[in-house]
């Protein structure tokens, strides 16, 4: 299951709550997109359709509340909150002058821009990256910067109108209408709005008897009607809570049980055709068989082990480098001749699979010395083997790049490898740019990466038992 987002334009690291976009491009040309779609076998990861749940009700309805109660009741780390606020539209100057005087109505769906919102919601659901909107209350406008949303298994909705566009509803795993009384309800946004939004209790007032209460009637309260579940008394309806709860753990179970029936048929399918062309094995030359004899060998001192790994890391490296798209140049020599030479079509960045990969990064920077790198952790859940995303940190301009080798120690069955290249195409990355570096691969995890991307290059250093512990990381890093 994957995680939350930072603030940062750059990282992606999925878990959180987030008040207030994956943007993936259109497939290129060539690309597996467009080209190998009846070839490549069906993939979708753990946080693919992710579950949406839409939490209406009147301002001061405990709508929030509700939504963190459901997060702790859940107690995963892969469920984010997304305030409808941050949807509202930017102002113009005579209606900012209206909003500093409580004049500007905030509580009509006018004040929404629900096509952003739906284009969000619809990437997500898609697998993609979203930007999200960051709007300020205290000036009244949307900030410069965005917050990032990625690859969470459930996004809770929250806000007056989260029940209220039809494109939305369409989106929506489950439709909750919150309900608490007008005094509640006032007084709590009273609190709120002096706190949180540096409001005085004249405007206060004024805005509510002007827009919250008609605009409640008009707009907010027939969203009742679309809504699966009505919850009076918020948090405290604890048998509400139950059947929230319950639902979103039997969709998380369905989705899991299909993830991984796709890996056990592409297992199936490894055992009777042959790798890839795209699979490129290491030369088994006597200097690297007598590297490889100084690594495996359990006597090997650690500074002799990481010498020689390293050695062999840069090797790797290397013929990676021979997999990404070069293009001619003529250069002058220091005699004055000219030479017809070869020189990289762009830049060639590298993102590293966290631990084992970074066993890999000497190697890489020997090779590319000032390679951006980026960083991704990937864990297998214990009790359902599942891959699961808890960090991610990319180069802004990675969908930019002529190549990207993705650095990984040991590949077995793959599953990780299949959600690192997945990651890499939901943020702009073509399959045909990517390289992965292992030292060492199963022959079903080669056999399941390759028939799913059949674009991307791997290269491996020896191939092994599908099955093999993890000891290049303990060894290299010595724990």
């Amino acid at each position: 299951m994957p995680s939350p987002a930072t603030a940062e334009s750059n990282a992606d690291a999925p878990n959180g709550t987030l008040n207030g976009t994956p943007n993936g491009p259109a497939p290129a040309p060539g690309s597996e997109s467009e080209g190998t779609i009846a070839t490549r076998a069906h993939y979708a990861p753990p946080w693919a359709d992710v579950s949406i749940i839409g939490i209406a009700g009147s301002s001061g309805s405990g709508k929030s509340t509700l939504s963190h109660a459901i997060v702790n009741k859940l107690n995963l780390p892969w469920v984010v909150i997304l305030s409808i606020d941050s949807f509202y539209k930017s102002l113009d100057a005579e209606s900012s002058k209206k909003a500093f005087q409580n004049e500007y109505d905030f509580d009509s769906p006018d004040a929404l821009d629900f096509d952003v919102l739906v284009e969000r919601l619809r990437d997500l659901k898609a697998g993609k990256r979203a930007e999200i909107p960051v709007y300020s209350f205290e000036k009244h406008a949307r900030l410069d910067q965005t917050t990032s949303i990625y690859s969470p298994h459930v996004l809770i909705l929250e806000g007056i109108f989260a029940l209220y566009d039809p494109r939305v509803v369409e989106l929506l795993d489950m439709k909750i209408f919150c309900e608490a009384d007008a005094d509640t309800c006032l007084s709590r946004r009273i609190l709120r709005d002096q706190r949180d939004r540096g409001r005085d209790l004249e405007g206060i007032i004024k805005q509510w008897f002007k827009f919250v209460k008609p605009n409640f009637e008009k707009y907010v309260n027939p969203q009742r009607n679309v809504a699966d579940i009505i919850v009076p008394r918020g948090v405290e309806n604890h048998v509400a809570m139950s059947m929230v709860v319950q639902f979103i753990q039997q969709k998380l179970l369905e989705k899991s049980a299909h993830h991984r029936a796709r890996l056990t048929q592409l297992e199936i399918s490894a055992q009777s055709e042959p790798l890839s062309n795209k699979v490129h094995i290491m030369k088994q030359t006597p200097q690297l068989r007598g590297m490889n004899t100084i690594i495996h060998d359990i006597d090997t001192p650690s500074e002799d082990f990481i010498f020689y790994f390293d050695r062999i890391s840069a090797l790797l490296v290397e013929e990676a480098l021979n997999n990404v798209p070069f293009e001619p140049a003529s250069i002058t020599t220091p005699t004055g001749q000219t030479y017809a030479g070869l020189q990289p079509a762009g830049e060639v960045s590298a993102v590293i699979v966290l631990r084992g990969g970074a066993a890999l990064e000497a190697g890489l920077h020997r090779c590319i010395t000032d390679c951006k790198t980026g960083r991704m952790l990937i864990q297998s859940n214990v009790r359902t083997g599942e891959p699961e995303l808890h960090f991610l940190v990319l180069p802004q301009d990675i969908d930019k790049h002529a190549a990207v080798l993705l650095l990984d120690a040991q590949m077995s069955s793959g599953g990780s490898a299949l959600m690192a290249v997945q990651v890499l195409i939901d943020h702009g990355v073509r399959p045909d740019r990517i390289v992965l570096v292992t030292y060492s691969a199963g022959r079903m995890g080669l056999h399941r990466l390759t028939k799913v991307f059949p674009d991307i290059a791997v290269v491996v250093g020896q191939v092994v038992p599908d099955i093999e512990e993890r000891w290049v990381e303990k060894r290299y890093f010595r724990c």
